[in-house]
């Protein structure tokens, strides 16, 4: 039995908008981990010279900022690549076809891991961390409100799911976008493209929590209605 919150198979629960939310997020950062692969993989068979690594070099940079922090147990640019490239293929591919299963979280976890190890990325820690905390919730059983009045300011809440999704992923592939390529309309000092791009980050990272949030609320409301 399938409703626009929740799917239901016997007795396994998919919460459908927390593994909506959990898989946009999810393939926004593969696709970021292939970028950070791309640019490593520019750089050739050439020794990484430490763990933390520039995943774009001195001849890729397209701005004075741009390039990428990420770290690397696997000494060499070309190899890193490829792993942090096929990592962020397999997250895609991950939370498409397979995020709904009961060990989908923890794979997601296991993937997420993988990737900060091969060149991934630094920054996107924080969000893999977050964006695995709600995956957890993709299988449990969400309760709804019995007070009238927060009820009613749940289900209005809950409305905005889509919208908090569409913004967060706007505002941090934006972010990803000027961390390459510097491209802010109308701004040429690298200050203040940096700011611009950390302002852009932290939007996303709390519309990403409005969402999940939201999110949590909507099948938790969808949940009590199939139980009434």
């Amino acid at each position: 039995m399938k409703q626009a919150g929740i799917s239901k198979t016997g007795s396994k629960i998919v919460n459908r908008t927390i593994l909506v939310v959990v898989a946009t997020m999810a393939i926004i950062f593969g696709v970021g981990g292939i970028g950070h692969g791309f640019f490593e993989a520019l750089q050739g068979f050439t020794p990484t010279n430490g763990l933390v690594i520039h995943a774009i070099g001195e001849a890729d940079k397209m701005w004075e900022y741009g390039n990428e922090p990420a770290f690397t147990v696997i000494p060499n640019f070309l190899i890193t690549g490829i792993a942090s490239m096929a990592v962020g293929i397999a997250i895609i591919v991950w939370s498409v076809g397979f995020l709904h299963r009961r060990n989908g979280p923890t794979v997601l976890l296991l993937l997420f891991v993988l990737l900060f190890l091969v060149g991934g990325g630094i920054g996107q820690v924080v969000f893999f961390s977050i964006i695995w905390v709600f995956s957890t919730f993709i299988h449990k059983r969400l309760k709804p409100s019995k007070n009238e009045k927060t009820g009613g300011l749940r289900k209005k809440t809950a409305r905005f799911w889509l919208i908090f999704l569409v913004t967060s992923s706007i505002a941090i592939l934006f972010a990803l976008e000027i961390a390459v390529f510097g491209l802010v309309p109308f701004v040429k000092n690298p200050d203040t493209i940096t700011l611009v791009m950390l302002s852009s980050l932290a939007g996303g990272f709390i519309l990403m929590i409005l969402a999940f949030l939201s999110g949590m609320i909507r099948d938790a409301e969808t949940n009590g209605r199939l139980a009434s």
